[in-house]
């Protein structure tokens, strides 16, 4: 499903730091839960992904974030947000998520390190989890990296361990995080990225149905489609976005944009995409990659 600029909407139908939040105030109500993810910023304030300022675009998403979209419960910040990992680069991550004044779920991607983010975060608004209770549903944060790669694995010991979380909250509806698509998005380049044992992966979701819905990022472009009734989702970067569809590596040039959810008590999810109106600066539609 692609679209261009505004308001696109879908009516749909711990062990180690894991932690349990607000699970009394929030149970009979929706979860409003803000997706943002390939902020890809740079140790420099200064540096520009294909020609655009990635902090700026940045900056103008979370005030669009905080216009339209506030107040909300917790924001997934789903990998990728750093272009060129370092502790400054982090540290001006955090301070711009910060702005929104709610909990941030981070998760490694491709470009990042995860073990400085990691070890960066410090359980204030920013944080870096196995898992999540909150408001009767459960959050999985899986790191589908590959040190030194830009594909995807799932190592049997990763497997295992979602399906122990899994098991251990089987009445929980559940919302699985990761960076990269566990399904073909039809872009041969971005295909070649995607996760490479997804049998795998689905043969572990497809034993339990408390799971409503997965959540990626990695691809800078909106994709809804459904599986065994679980919904499948990915998110538009803050800054460049790939032409869906693409055999090559090409640039859509649609603007940044983020993904907000509402999760409802009976495990519905409602969802939809946002876009900035314009492009926050100039992008160089002639590269071949970045």
């Amino acid at each position: 499903m692609r679209h261009s600029l505004g308001r696109t909407t879908d009516s749909l139908s711990q062990t180690g730091r894991g932690k349990t939040i607000s699970r009394e105030t929030t149970a009979a109500r929706p979860i409003k839960v803000l997706q943002i993810t390939d902020t890809h910023l740079f140790d420099d304030p200064d540096g520009c992904l294909l020609g655009l300022n990635t902090e700026q675009s940045l900056q103008a998403v979370i005030a669009d974030v905080a216009h339209r979209h506030l107040p909300a419960d917790l924001v997934l910040a789903t990998g990728d947000l750093a272009h060129k990992p370092a502790p400054a680069t982090y540290a001006r991550v955090f301070s711009n998520l910060c702005k929104l004044g709610l909990p941030v779920y981070c998760l490694s991607g491709n470009h990042d390190e995860g073990q400085l983010l990691s070890r960066l975060t410090d359980g204030g608004l920013c944080r870096f989890e196995t898992h999540l209770h909150h408001g009767g549903w459960h959050f999985i944060f899986l790191d589908s990296t590959i040190p030194g790669s830009e594909g995807a694995h799932f190592p049997a010991e990763r497997l295992q361990e979602l399906d122990r979380l899994l098991s251990g909250s089987p009445d929980a509806h559940t919302l699985v995080c990761m960076h990269h698509q566990p399904v073909a998005m039809g872009s041969r380049w971005l295909d070649t990225m995607a996760l490479d044992n997804p049998d795998e992966f689905f043969a572990v979701i497809d034993r339990h149905p408390q799971i409503r819905g997965i959540l990626w990022g990695h691809v800078h472009q909106e994709f809804t489609e459904t599986r065994n009734g679980v919904q499948l989702m990915s998110t538009p970067s803050t800054c460049i976005q790939f032409m869906p569809n693409s055999s090559d590596f090409a640039v859509d040039m649609v603007s940044p944009g983020y993904r907000w959810l509402l999760l409802h008590p009976d495990g519905r999810i409602e969802t939809g995409v946002e876009r900035l109106a314009n492009i926050p600066g100039t992008i160089d539609q002639t590269a071949s990659g970045y």
